[in-house]
């Protein structure tokens, strides 16, 4: 099939290593098209999540994955990058109103902005992004106005939009679902969880406090399924997806 820029279909993924971006890219995967995956470190006060990224890109063979060393943390006020800023622990997955000290200022907005100038580069029709606006902690920036914003700005501020009238297309499949009905998805697509990491903190297991622990403890619960990083995996049992899905560059 053609693309909007004149190749083939083909997508690039915003890859953090995370539940969201993981199932994200066993979606991409698995339309059977090329995939490309993405992931950017900027600044953030630990690695593990990237290594994570590097893990699922292997585990689905991803041809190109680019890891992209954007060190923002100095110029962004976050606890995410700020060491001697705590992470805080009962914020909005306790039923808090107010956007936490982990929001990054304008990350998704800068992710965005990278991928789309990759996306046309390297002439890929669509980026998925991994945002959620159900169970979230009330980022700006994974909102569904958000996203219809920096569609229409990728329709004015790229050649494929101005001269084509047909931009990169910004695909957010997650961003209406529950936690619970991502990580059922993501199972049903094989994403290997074992390989993905959400806490905040970073270390050899998940702290279990912060927000992102207890999102995912609260999908996987509602989802009466076991996650395999905070629960001992029986001897023998399975050990990730029940498939590796293959893909190749364009």
């Amino acid at each position: 099939m053609k693309t909007a820029l004149g190749g083939r279909s083909a997508s690039l993924v915003l890859l953090s290593g995370g539940m969201d971006s993981a199932t994200c890219l066993a979606e991409a995967c698995g339309t059977g098209e090329p995939v490309h995956a993405l992931s950017i470190v900027y600044g953030q006060r630990h690695a593990r999540e990237t290594e994570s990224a590097r893990a699922l890109a292997r585990h689905f063979g991803i041809a190109h994955h680019t890891v992209l060393p954007l060190r923002l943390g100095a110029l962004l006020s976050s606890s995410l990058t700020d060491r001697s800023r705590p992470i805080p622990r009962r914020s909005r997955a306790r039923g808090g109103s107010r956007i936490p000290s982990t929001y990054v200022p304008a990350r998704n907005t800068i992710f965005l902005s990278v991928a789309l100038g990759y996306a046309e580069s390297h002439r890929l029709d669509r980026i998925y992004v991994g945002v959620n606006a159900v169970d979230y902690s009330g980022y700006p920036d994974c909102r569904p106005e958000f996203l219809r914003a920096f569609q229409r700005l990728a329709r004015l501020a790229t050649r494929a939009g101005v001269e084509g009238n047909r931009p990169v297309r910004i695909v957010a499949p997650l961003l209406r679902l529950t936690k619970s009905e991502i990580v059922r998805r993501g199972s049903r697509l094989g994403v290997p969880w074992e390989l993905t990491w959400s806490c905040y903190v970073g270390g050899r297991r998940p702290c279990g406090e912060c927000d992102a622990c207890r999102f995912r403890e609260k999908g996987f619960r509602e989802a009466g399924m076991v996650d395999p990083l905070t629960s001992p995996r029986p001897r023998g049992g399975p050990t990730g997806s029940r498939y590796r899905t293959r893909t190749a560059s364009r």
